[in-house]
């Protein structure tokens, strides 16, 4: 687990033999030895983070991109393993834990291969990338007794935990609307000059079961645009709100979508819209609107939950409530945070790292995480009805 004496190397010293399978987890004094796997990134705005938590340690990278490799090896120095293949750094008996950045294509076959292989895992959102892929990853987590967190990091953050607080309290009555927003006013698009070729990249293991095509740098930035890599803007955006959401007023998957989505700036470029909708139906008659795009920043990134006696505003930055003309809050009560309304990422609170930290509690612990590998998929699989009815032009159940 660390570089010190530990309880696995005081085994094997008395002469002990693991049993196989036989996993032994950090004790709280214990170093817990994290490989990182997809530094692109995202990953490596995630490690900045992870390097600043008391007893982990980065040991081991790896990705299909030679330049994202190095990029992190600058990150954790010169003793840091380098793997072109993840499946290796899966091997290696040292390492306690993965953190996955990867493209949304490649999450559940890492997250399943990972928990198999005896690994604690956090993983990015959206967890899986299609519906299909849900129950299959449940059952390998479930059955591996590994801690899965999943990278929906809003539900570690201090004022959103009061806000769903005050939801339970009933504060604002009984709620049966939310409103989400990500509207951003920038160059999402720009095509930029490539740093990767066919030569420093391995495109088939990008590709994994993807359809094969010829290697294209820019599809392989933006991944997250094209509909055999990632899911738009739904996937990955919504999905943080829609989790929210879902833990909050204790939901699982929605029953049904209807969704309309168009190019602004896009057409040509991406695959998957720039600017989209969806109403959410849900049990209880719970509904759910979501708006998103790249070329207007009204009411920026934010979610609101509609009761019978008010409303609670929420964003990563604060919650207020605004109670309804016929209903009395505390002056104390009605706001927590500070910020401008509706910012994308705030230096606090930050989200990553508490999400980070709740995850390394978790692992020492052996407790669920704060978004179980069940919550992961319930929120994807919002984002993946919302796109279907996108794509089909119909009204989409589940």
């Amino acid at each position: 687990m660390s570089n010190n004496f530990t309880r696995r190397t005081a085994l094997e010293t008395l002469g002990v033999t693991l049993a196989a399978g036989t996993i032994l987890h950090a004790a709280p004094s214990e170093t817990i030895r994290i490989g990182c796997i997809g530094t692109g990134g995202r990953c490596r705005t995630l490690m900045k983070s992870l390097l600043t938590i008391p007893n982990t340690s980065i040991v081991a990278i790896s990705d299909i991109r030679q330049d994202a490799l190095a990029l992190a090896k600058a990150m954790t120095g010169d003793k840091v393993a380098m793997f072109s293949d993840y499946r290796k750094l899966l091997e290696d008996k040292n390492i306690d834990a993965v953190l996955i950045g990867s493209p949304d294509h490649w999450h559940v076959p890492m997250t399943i291969d990972a928990v198999a292989a005896g690994k604690d895992v956090y993983v990015e959102k959206p967890l899986t990338h299609s519906l299909e892929e849900g129950e299959k990853v449940i059952q390998a987590v479930r059955k591996s007794k590994q801690v899965v967190q999943i990278g929906t990091q809003q539900r570690s953050m201090e004022h959103i935990k009061k806000a769903k607080e005050a939801v339970a309290a009933g504060k604002i009555g009984k709620v049966y609307r939310v409103h989400m927003s990500w509207n951003r006013n920038s160059d999402r698009i720009k095509k930029g000059d490539p740093t990767t070729n066919a030569s420093n990249v391995n495109w088939k293991a990008f590709l994994g079961n993807v359809a094969d095509q010829p290697f294209d740098d820019y599809k392989m930035r933006n991944w997250r645009w094209f509909w055999d890599f990632g899911g738009g803007i739904f996937t990955d955006l919504m999905v943080h709100w829609v989790d929210v959401a879902h833990w909050v007023l204790n939901l699982e998957s929605p029953i049904s979508a209807a969704s309309l989505g168009t190019m602004v700036n896009a057409k040509g470029i991406w695959e998957t819209p720039d600017m989209v909708q969806t109403i959410l139906e849900y049990k209880d008659g719970i509904h759910m609107f979501f708006e998103g795009g790249f070329s207007n920043a009204r009411h920026g990134s934010r979610i609101e939950f509609m009761g019978t006696e008010g409303t609670i505003y929420v964003d990563r930055g604060c919650f207020q409530i605004i109670p309804d003309w016929n209903r009395k809050i505390k002056a104390e009560e009605l706001i927590l945070g500070v910020g401008r309304r509706g910012a994308d990422f705030y230096d606090k609170p930050d989200g990553e790292k508490l999400h980070l930290e709740d995850w390394v509690s978790a692992m020492r612990s052996r407790k669920d995480p704060s978004t179980p590998v069940e919550a992961g998929v319930h929120a994807a699989a919002a984002a993946h009805l919302a796109n279907k009815a996108l794509r089909s032009g119909k009204v989409a159940t589940a």
